[in-house]
């Protein structure tokens, strides 16, 4: 039967350091071969090849990337950010309106009505359409 006093405190944090650094290693492989598949200058056989050496020889590999594609990467990175960036900010516009909702209709109504192009009940009814 072993207790928890069986299990020295430098053991258990030693133990802890170890599945830190093994947990810091697969999001390492994660994050490369996410990198490495998502690269459009590589042909097919260029990433089947940095996957095999990964596999193979994987802390030369991963050394190896990251030497030789840290800047690839980075840029990639950016890139990817600003291409979700846009495309949120994309939706927001189309989901708010375009236009600038109910203010921007009154207002455009107001100079209407200021510049004489409509009366004051037409303005009063496009004002009750855009408040809903």
């Amino acid at each position: 039967m072993v207790f928890a006093a069986d299990y020295p405190f430098l053991d258990v944090f030693w133990t802890m350091i170890i599945f830190f650094c093994w947990v810091i290693w697969i999001w390492m492989l994660v994050v490369i071969l996410s990198d490495v598949f998502r690269r459009h200058d590589k042909s097919g056989w260029g990433k089947a090849l940095w996957v095999v050496f990964l596999i193979v020889l994987p802390f030369l590999g991963v050394l190896v990337y990251l030497i030789a594609n840290s800047s690839g990467m980075a840029e990639r990175n950016v890139k990817q950010a600003k291409a979700s960036q846009a495309e949120f900010d994309d939706y927001v516009r189309s989901v708010s309106g375009a236009e600038g909702g109910a203010a921007a209709e009154i207002e455009k109504a107001k100079q209407l009505l200021d510049s004489g192009t409509i009366n004051q009940q037409e303005f009063d009814a496009i004002k009750v359409k855009a408040l809903g």
